[in-house]
């Protein structure tokens, strides 16, 4: 009796120890997964490692203006008391960086794409003219930049981001041309800087 009493007070006393040791373990479980990195369920491109931050931004820009560095690959929406958004981009590759003011022309949800004739003359298996949709290189939206053949719009490479690839257009993730296009307006002045801005603390504010 007394021998089966100290057994059973054994087994709860382990119970017990092993129940309070798990319980100060950190949940694993929650970082043993690692980021996914191919597409979502509904073949969207996931976002690419830049975040978007608001950060300080002591420029003398417009609030509304856009202050892109093909450089720093970042774009700068100018917000008002000293603020600005800032995202990361893609940029024209070597021999098709440029840099200049131009201002927003036009703007385009799921936009139609027609390469220009130098490019089909460069990549003649492009096709002439392709239909707005999610395998569309433009991406979920597109702002014309007026007297150019620029634009500054979505991608479906996301892991482009970040670096000199494109034909002098600036990409963004299309989350963050989303997130530009409903709060850039038509007419909205587009500096294109070789550059990084000197205004911009890298200091998030939010």
């Amino acid at each position: 009796m007394v021998r089966n009493l100290c057994l059973g007070v054994g087994i709860l006393a382990g119970l017990l120890a092993f129940s309070t040791s798990a319980s100060a373990l950190p949940d694993i479980g929650v970082f043993s997964y690692p980021p996914q990195t191919d597409n979502y369920a509904d073949d969207r491109p996931l976002a690419a490692p830049i975040p978007r931050e608001t950060i300080a931004y002591d420029g003398s820009y417009r609030p509304g203006s856009i202050v892109i560095d093909t450089s720093e690959r970042r774009l700068y929406f100018i917000l008002p008391d000293h603020q600005a958004i800032r995202y990361g981009i893609g940029v024209g590759r070597p021999g098709f960086a440029w840099s200049g003011v131009s201002h927003i022309a036009m703007k385009r949800e799921w936009p139609d794409w027609t390469p220009p004739a130098q490019m089909l003359r460069r990549h003649p298996d492009l096709p002439a003219h392709m239909e707005g949709g999610i395998d569309n290189p433009l991406g979920a939206r597109a702002m014309y930049l007026a007297g150019t053949l620029y634009r500054i719009h979505g991608s479906n490479e996301p892991d482009t981001i970040g670096q000199a690839v494109s034909s002098g257009c600036i990409r963004m993730t299309n989350d963050d041309v989303i997130d530009l296009y409903e709060r850039a307006k038509v007419g909205a002045t587009v500096v294109v800087l070789q550059g990084a801005p000197q205004q911009a603390d890298a200091t998030p504010t939010e």
